[in-house]
């Protein structure tokens, strides 16, 4: 969706960002406001944490002209940056702990520049690295594997594994969306954007429904 709107629109990753930033802030508030949880309702502020950091991640890397490497670093530099900040107020980025408007506020920055940081890490794995959509997409899935392997055979923080499995969902999502829209001749399906999105849609929206949607517990 990000793609089509800074590239298929024409719009440019500036703007795209400007409008998918306000669809985040408004999502934001609504989940925030929300008495109960609502499937949704979250599910659209994690989607649109994926548009906004899209043409967030594409205007770093390719509009302040410091490639992917760059982009990565300044992205992963803000989300330490916000974590640490998280901590720092509140004593722990845990999500079981978010329980108040400030503590969710925080998550979803948090959650915002994880998307922004995946989608540069992406990029950068599938183009400048050579490893291409499918072979950038078994990197990702191989390491999520590890992380989930790790959440039941070690004694690894929970919340850092969370994080880090947070932050791996988003290159893996960057690489299928681009195998999907990307010419043939470069290794993809050659999809339209707007047909992409669609098919994503419709896969999120399954899965919502295919699978069970809870309230994580709260801290009390």
């Amino acid at each position: 969706m990000g793609d089509a709107l800074s590239m298929s629109l024409g719009l440019g990753y500036l703007v795209s960002t400007g409008i998918f930033g306000v669809v985040f802030i408004a999502a934001v508030a609504m989940q925030i406001r929300a008495k109960a949880f609502h499937p949704a309702v979250y599910w659209i502020t994690i989607i649109a944490t994926t548009t906004v950091g899209t043409t967030m991640a594409d205007f770093a890397d390719r509009s302040l002209g410091i490639g992917y490497a760059g982009g990565s670093a300044l992205l992963a530099t803000l989300l330490v940056a916000t974590l640490a900040t998280w901590y720092r107020t509140l004593g722990s980025v845990s999500v079981d702990t978010v329980s108040s408007w400030k503590a969710e506020a925080f998550y979803w920055l948090t959650v915002m520049f994880s998307q922004t940081l995946g989608t540069a890490l992406g990029d950068w794995t599938a183009d400048s690295v050579g490893l291409g959509y499918a072979g950038a997409a078994l990197v990702f899935g191989s390491l999520l594997a590890i992380l989930a392997l790790a959440r039941y055979r070690t004694r690894m923080s929970r919340t850092a594994l969370f994080w880090a499995a947070f932050v791996l969902t988003r290159p893996l999502g960057a690489v299928v969306g681009d195998f999907l829209d990307k010419p043939l001749r470069d290794g993809g399906l050659h999809f339209s954007r707007f047909a992409a999105s669609a098919i994503l849609l419709v896969l999120i929206t399954a899965s919502m429904l295919l699978v069970r949607q809870r309230a994580a517990p709260r801290a009390h």
